[in-house]
């Protein structure tokens, strides 16, 4: 898969001012959180995506890819509160019995978990727009300028890096492995499966090692100094970010529209 960081290096949005960005995306998530709207959400995703792909020109299949990710979990997540004990509700909508309990979805259990999918599914558009279209150095440069606890800004840094370390390494193996037929049977396979676990724990530690040796030659004394580029403020972007959450929140809370269901 592409790395997150490539995409936000092509994206057309890359230039634009990433404290704009940070405040529009954090906004609008919070928002999103606060409302609990399904309309708001729903608007949010598809205005998150569109802006995402088409104005930030990140190619469509990989933002696809990537919204799978949570996608998946998000499905098996709200099965569990769409299903749960039903007793002899009459808003039954279908159930069935596992040892003499009876499960099934009601009608206010349906609509909870599809308030929370896509409650979830439009923060996570929120925070992709943000980081496909914003180098992660970036993103530590705006929460340094706004106070955020220097080791928490520093170790965020530091982890995002070492997992791609993680699973470049990983990545290597697994390809040494696969051209030897590691992986031709099931034995084989769990076999070469172990062996990636242990030579991937010792070979990321090594790489991690040899990464702080080369920080620390370079005077590396707790703090990590990047040169930061100089944005200009558009007073017209944060116009236009304004009039973006006015016309969302009008939407999703105008009853008259939508009939006060959702």
């Amino acid at each position: 898969m592409i790395s997150i960081d490539k995409l936000a290096y092509i994206s057309e949005l890359r230039k634009a001012n990433p404290m704009e960005k940070f405040i529009f995306s954090i906004l609008t998530m919070i928002l999103c959180i606060s409302l609990n709207n399904i309309v708001y959400s729903i608007l949010v995703i598809l205005f998150m995506a569109a802006v995402t792909v088409f104005k930030g020109k990140i190619p469509a299949k990989s933002y696809g890819e990537l919204i799978l990710i949570p996608l998946v979990f998000l499905v098996i997540g709200i099965v569990t509160i769409a299903i749960n004990t039903v007793g002899n509700s009459r808003e039954v909508i279908f159930s069935f019995s596992i040892f003499s309990v009876k499960l099934g979805c009601t009608k206010e259990s349906i609509f909870m978990a599809s308030k929370i999918f896509f409650k979830a599914l439009a923060s996570v558009s929120c925070l992709y727009f943000l980081a496909l279209t914003t180098p992660v150095f970036e993103i530590l440069t705006v929460l340094r300028k706004l106070k955020a606890p220097k080791l928490f800004v520093e170790l965020m840094g530091l982890v995002y890096r070492f997992i791609f370390v993680l699973l470049d390494t990983a990545n290597m193996i697994f390809i040494s492995q696969n051209s030897r037929l590691g992986y031709s049977r099931i034995n084989t396979a769990y076999s070469s499966l172990g062996k990636l676990v242990t030579s991937l724990f010792i070979s990321s530690y090594k790489r991690s090692q040899d990464i702080y040796t080369a920080m620390e030659s370079r005077c590396y004394d707790g703090e990590i100094n990047l040169i930061e580029d100089k944005f200009k403020i558009s007073y017209k972007n944060i116009f236009i970010i304004v009039i973006i959450e006015a016309i969302l929140v009008a939407i999703s809370l105008s009853k008259n529209i939508f009939g006060g269901v959702i």
